[in-house]
């Protein structure tokens, strides 16, 4: 080994923010520089890692380590926290320059077929410009297994063995999948002009998985939200699907660039060899329901998360064996025997990177504190589900029920494996015939009421089933004793001989949080008075009934080893409550107050409709508001008008007033003057015109002038 560190070498690769881009560009950021060329026996300290999660399988970073460029599919998005530069390329000039930077280029073509036409230019670009590489190049092609969708059999008299690594020049495409294959052949012929300057590989990827899944993240989400009875399979789901785990695609991609092996193309698939049928099943019974249910191709295609894409992979059908991975490489696995012998580790994953976490809440209080109506608010906001004892006790016995009636467990959907699962599923009903039987009697000789073993039974059941272990679930009122709440979250297996004081508890069913609801004995019997009878009639908020209850919780809520001691003991303290103190008959405030504890919801969100459903809902509001701002604002609008309308006619009739007053002033202060000029101008001037027209002048204003002048009587 060389004295020193190795230097740093620089590697760029398409989309980092991509399922496929982000899991290898952590994985090399984390990779020392010609680590995979050590001996196996330095990685054997290693072994106990064996078990965590791809997370704790990345080690600190350390001198010599890979540094990861590249850009992103979508512009917004934030700089990955592996990244040491992100580009946002404006023009194919630019991109070159940051490649010819680079000692290692990888182009990444299976999530996104519309990055071929930019990775053929850009190993074609660099095979241009090898006479002024200061270094070699390394450039990788990650295409897919979908290049070899249409080969012949190796042997077609024996359709069980598989293809290996030396078979492929005899491989052939989908047609949908005709540009990958020809970018494959492209990057290889590139790869031939001068390998020591400028090589080249191609990559044939087994369909990826872990870490949040890429192809197969439709199947683990329908599991999940655990809103189908199964999951579906497409067509007889009897074809082969190659896969590999996304890091170990990534170890692959590191063993390239150490190693620069001889074979210029390398298929990277685990060791598996599942049918599309066998991983469904898997993912159902680990994530879903624990069914799967065969459906036609066509209805695949009703599927708005699934593209023609995702299809064509899923109905692939080739069995393959990467002789070359063994016998060459030194990867560290995390997934050799693929996803189905790993299952636990890819849920584990699965969760962890889409932060799906189960929130486990606990409601604890007196009877009419508001228990049920907070616990359905809460499940509203985190996608829980709501557990009444009741409500489990009649689905409990239902479920029985039925399993007893109906013996051929869904063989529908399992085909023939249902010769398999014959005798299992006989045990099954053996079982549920006699715990229904138990529980019957046990209802019957407790006059409708259930012995606490029995409760306890179905809501441990309850809380294990795979819906309250993906999302979580609020316990409602339930358990009301220590001891209910130790038989129902301790774990089963226990030593007397080792008994410690903290009590060790199921952590797969033990909540998170607990809120304890506390109001006066006053204040409860006050609320049930005032609710309506339509209400109390049926429950046990009847007077009689109430008070009983209420002494009860009392009772059971002052010795010394209550419900709330006990999870003070497993340190899980409860969140108490004065439901008095807020004065609100609808509990908005405690559920925010609550809200306010848990913190943020561990789900998918809101879905495409949900969030139509609000957006289309805030819509209308804000017609509904805008309506009513115009309408307040014409309102407003005519007042100010009616309002002119009435100053304008007042106005009107004060002016023709006013109008009239001068009018009879102006007569009236005309009156003298009139009857002045009347008796002293007018007969003068009137014989003035007559004598003007007799004599017809020259200037008959003159004339007329000098006449009223001369024969005024005013003047003498």
């Amino acid at each position: 080994m060389a004295a020193g560190p190795a230097p740093s070498a620089r590697v760029f690769l398409n989309h980092l923010d991509s399922y496929c881009g982000r899991s290898i560009g952590e994985y090399l950021s984390r990779c020392v520089v010609g680590a995979s060329l050590e001996s196996v026996a330095a990685e054997e300290e290693e072994e106990e890692d064996e078990n965590n999660s791809v997370a704790e399988v990345f080690s600190k970073p350390k001198e010599g380590v890979y540094q990861v460029v590249g850009t992103l599919s979508k512009p917004e998005s934030a700089k990955p926290h592996f990244a040491e530069e992100t580009y946002a390329v404006s023009s194919r000039e630019e991109l070159l320059s940051h490649l010819l930077e680079c000692k290692v280029v990888l182009y990444n073509i299976t999530e996104d077929a519309n990055q071929i036409e930019e990775a053929t230019w850009a190993a074609s670009a660099l095979h241009m410009e090898i006479a002024h590489f200061a270094t070699p190049k390394l450039f990788i092609l990650i295409s897919t297994i979908m290049s070899w969708a249409k080969s012949k059999l190796p042997d077609p008299e024996d359709p069980e063995i598989p293809f290996t690594d030396e078979d492929y020049r005899r491989r052939k495409a989908h047609p949908d999948f005709m540009d990958h294959i020809n970018a494959e052949k492209l990057i290889l012929k590139l790869g031939k002009t001068n390998k020591h300057k400028f090589s080249t590989y191609v990559v044939a990827s087994g369909h990826q998985y872990g870490a949040g899944e890429g192809l197969l993240h439709y199947f683990f989400k329908i599991g999940w939200l655990s809103e189908t009875p199964a999951i579906p399979v497409f067509g007889d789901g009897n074809n082969f699907i190659p896969t590999i785990h996304v890091v170990d695609l990534a170890a692959v991609l590191q063993n390239i660039a150490d190693h620069r092996p001889r074979s210029h193309y390398i298929l990277a698939v685990d060791a598996s060899m599942n049918t599309l049928q066998e991983l469904i099943k898997c993912i159902s019974k680990n994530v879903g329901p624990g069914k799967i249910e065969k459906i036609p191709k066509e209805n695949a295609f009703l599927s708005k998360e699934l593209t023609q894409m995702h299809l064509d992979m899923l109905l692939v059908n080739l069995r393959m064996e990467s002789m070359f991975l063994k016998e060459t490489f030194n990867i560290k696995w995390v997934a050799e025997a693929g996803l189905v012998e790993n299952i636990e580790r890819i849920v584990k994953e699965f969760k962890q990177s889409r932060g799906l976490l189960p929130l486990k809440v606990c409601i604890h209080g007196p009877p009419g504190v508001g228990k049920s109506t907070i616990a359905e608010e809460l499940c509203k906001h985190y996608k829980l589900h709501h557990i009444k004892i009741n409500d489990v006790i009649s689905e409990t016995i239902a479920n029985l029920e039925k399993v007893v009636v109906s013996k051929e467990l869904d063989s529908d959907s399992v085909g023939e494996e249902a010769e398999d699962d014959e005798e299992e599923e006989s045990k099954n009903v053996e079982a549920a015939q006699e715990l229904l039987s138990e529980i019957k009697e046990s209802m019957e000789q407790n006059s409708g009421h259930l012995d606490d073993q029995y409760i306890i039974k179905c809501v441990k059941d309850k809380l294990k089933s795979m819906p309250c272990r993906n999302q979580g679930y609020v316990l409602d009122g339930f358990p009301e004793t220590y001891d209910q709440a130790k038989d129902l979250f301790n774990l089963e297996s226990e030593d007397e001989e080792i008994k410690s004081k903290i009590p060790k508890c199921d952590t797969l069913i033990t909540p998170e949080f607990v809120i304890s609801l506390t109001a006066s004995d006053k204040f409860l019997i006050n609320r049930i008075i005032n609710l309506p009878e339509s209400v109390v009639a049926g429950t046990h908020y009847t007077q009689d009934r109430f008070l009983q209850s209420l002494n009860l919780f009392r009772e059971l809520n002052t010795e010394d080893e209550t419900v709330l001691n006990y999870f003070d003991e497993l340190e899980i303290h409860p969140q108490f409550i004065d439901v008095a103190k807020f004065e609100d008959p609808e509990n908005r405030f405690i559920v925010k107050e609550i809200i306010k504890e848990i913190g943020e919801p561990r789900n998918y969100g809101l879905t495409d409709e949900e969030k139509e459903i609000l957006e289309r809902k805030a819509a209308e509001e804000c017609l509904v508001k805008e309506a009513q701002e115009k309408a307040e604002q014409e309102r407003k609008e005519a007042e100010e008008r009616a309002e002119r309308m009435a100053n304008w006619e007042e106005w009107n009739k004060h002016l023709e007033e006013v109008k009239r007053q001068e009018q009879e002033l102006l007569e009236a202060q005309s009156i003298p003057l009139r009857n002045y000029l009347m008796k002293n101008v007018m007969p003068t001037l009137m014989q003035g015109i007559n004598e003007c027209c007799r004599i017809r002048p020259d200037d008959p204003v003159d004339f007329l002038a000098e006449y009223l002048f001369k024969n005024s009587p005013d003047i003498e």
